[in-house]
């Protein structure tokens, strides 16, 4: 006998919030107006968590082949947002730089994003839901710590 209700495991509730969270980061780079790739964005935010870092270590962090950090970082060099220069302690590897633009860059993504997400949030949810999205924050941080 179905109540009508979906199934509720542990399992699909993961399937789910896998792909709907996916989906929300998406629209969250999608919210910054700038010319910049999603690949680009990612290393920057990557960076301003991290601090400097080498190409290697980065595309190891973004999951992606050297080579393609290696074109990356150097799009971010030619916008002012990185600066590459020899790692002092191995001469064949460089160390990367958020620049004070990068670091402005990183800000101005963030608040295109969060500033999406409230206007999305104040015009598509009610009260209740607010109430309950709040409540599966705080099971999501519970589990994260």
């Amino acid at each position: 006998m179905s109540t009508g209700q979906p199934d509720v495991t542990p399992q699909q509730i993961a399937v789910d919030l896998r792909a709907v969270l996916a989906r929300l980061l998406r629209k969250l780079r999608e919210a910054t107006s700038d010319a910049i790739t999603p690949s680009q964005a990612s290393a920057l935010s990557r960076l301003s968590k991290g601090g400097v870092s080498t190409v290697s270590a980065l595309a190891m962090a973004e999951r992606v082949r050297p080579q393609s950090m290696a074109a990356i970082v150097e799009a971010l060099e030619g916008l002012g947002f990185v600066t590459r220069s020899q790692d002092p302690n191995d001469g064949r590897r460089q160390i990367v730089d958020l620049t004070e633009a990068g670091w402005a860059q990183v800000a101005g993504q963030k608040e295109a994003g969060l500033a999406w997400l409230d206007q999305a949030l104040s015009e598509q949810a009610s009260k209740a839901e607010l109430i309950t999205l709040a409540a599966a924050t705080a099971i999501l941080e519970r589990i994260l710590d």
